[in-house]
C-alpha cells in the first residue's frame, strides 16, 4: 500500500523564522523607499554614500545592497540618474546653456555632467538638445 504522508507542520521555530525574514523583507524594501525619497529630494545637491547611510541610520554596504535588490543599481548611480532625468527636461529651454543647466542638477563642472549624461542617456548634453 502507498499511503502518502501528510505534509509535517511547520514548527513553530520555523514560522518564526519565517515571520522574521517576511519583516526583513518589508523592512528592507522601506529603507529602500526611503532612500529613493531622499535621493529624489536632495538630488541637487552632493553627498557620500556615507552620508546618505547616516541620514537613514544605516549601514553604508547595507544600503547599498537593500537598494540594489529593489532598485537593479546602487544609490549613487540612483542619484545620477535623477540629476540626469532633470536636466533632460532642461535641456528643452534652448536659452539654458550646458553650464547652467549642469550646476542646476548639482553637477560641478559641465565636463563631469557631459560624461555622466552621455553615460545614462547615450549622448553629450548638446546631442540630445539637437534631436529635440
Amino acid at each position: 500500500m502507498n499511503e502518502e504522508k501528510p505534509a509535517p507542520n511547520p514548527s513553530s521555530e520555523q514560522k518564526k523564522a519565517r515571520l522574521k525574514e517576511a519583516d526583513k523583507s518589508g523592512a528592507a524594501c522601506a529603507l529602500a523607499e526611503s532612500a529613493k525619497r531622499y535621493i529624489e529630494e536632495h538630488f541637487t545637491e552632493k553627498f557620500s554614500l556615507t552620508e546618505l547611510s547616516g541620514a537613514l541610520f544605516v549601514n553604508g554596504s547595507y544600503l547599498t545592497r537593500v537598494f540594489r535588490k529593489f532598485n537593479d543599481c546602487t544609490p549613487l548611480e540612483y542619484h545620477n540618474r535623477i540629476r540626469c532625468e532633470a536636466a533632460k527636461k532642461l535641456l528643452t529651454k534652448q536659452e539654458l546653456s550646458i553650464s547652467y543647466i549642469s550646476d542646476a542638477v548639482g553637477y560641478v563642472s559641465a565636463a563631469h555632467f557631459s560624461r555622466m549624461f552621455k553615460h545614462h542617456v547615450g549622448v553629450t548634453p548638446s546631442e540630445y538638445r539637437h534631436t529635440l
